[in-house]
């Protein structure tokens, strides 16, 4: 028999750091016989609409959703329990490759069955079934990269981060293999402050790789 709990509300903190410059425009200039004027590529990164290319670690609160459960009553969590929530990152104002990584961290040490699983990416561009693909969690880190696509020489296009989202899935385990006792389960339960905590660290850093960099040698 589960044990019904009486939390009502979840509160996931989205820690915030990145690296690389803060300034959106900028420009390196040299004055000798004459002027050297080159822009910066802009760097500004939108996390849940919020700008966080200030240099500074900020914290924001998701939301969580949880699934439907015929077992549990809605927007309460127990074992078995199963839900999500999503990071959503807009790099439309970058143009340079960079790399993120999102470390996640559940909190609540009296929970051990409390488990970060799996994540999808979500995109415009994707298929459905692009957009529902499942991947799993390894070491409670989620990384990649984004490749900048310098247009082609001579075209009007001009190219676009797209905007997308990372969903990511927890659950309460209750299988064969769960740590937590019924009696463990009933303490939590008939805790009146108890909040499920989940922290994602998410770090952003400019692509220096140089692999399809090519510098023309001086001809003998």
């Amino acid at each position: 028999m589960k044990i019904r709990l009486k939390v009502l509300f979840i509160l996931i903190t989205l820690a915030v750091t990145i690296s690389f410059m803060s300034s959106t425009y900028s420009r390196y200039v040299a004055d000798t016989t004459g002027n050297l004027e080159v822009q910066f590529a802009n760097w500004k990164i939108l996390v849940n609409e919020f700008d966080i290319t200030n240099g500074n670690t900020s914290s924001i609160e998701l939301t969580p959703v949880m699934l439907e459960n015929a077992n549990v009553a809605q927007n309460k969590v127990a074992p078995s329990s199963i839900g999500y929530f999503d990071i959503v990152i807009d790099p439309s104002n970058v143009e340079v490759s960079f790399d993120y990584e999102i470390t996640l961290e559940v909190l609540n040490e009296n929970i051990p069955d409390l488990l970060i699983t799996k994540y999808s990416l979500i995109k415009e561009s994707f298929s459905e079934k692009d957009n529902e693909l499942l991947n799993d969690i390894v070491d409670n880190k989620i990384v990649g990269t984004l490749k900048y696509q310098n247009p082609t020489s001579g075209s009007d296009d001009v190219f676009i981060f797209e905007p997308y989202t990372i969903r990511v899935y927890f659950e309460w385990f209750d299988g064969e293999t769960a740590t937590m006792s019924d009696e463990m389960d009933t303490v939590i339960g008939t805790s009146e402050n108890e909040t499920l905590q989940i922290q994602a660290n998410i770090k952003f850093v400019q692509n220096v790789s140089n692999e399809d960099v090519v510098v023309a040698s001086p001809s003998e």
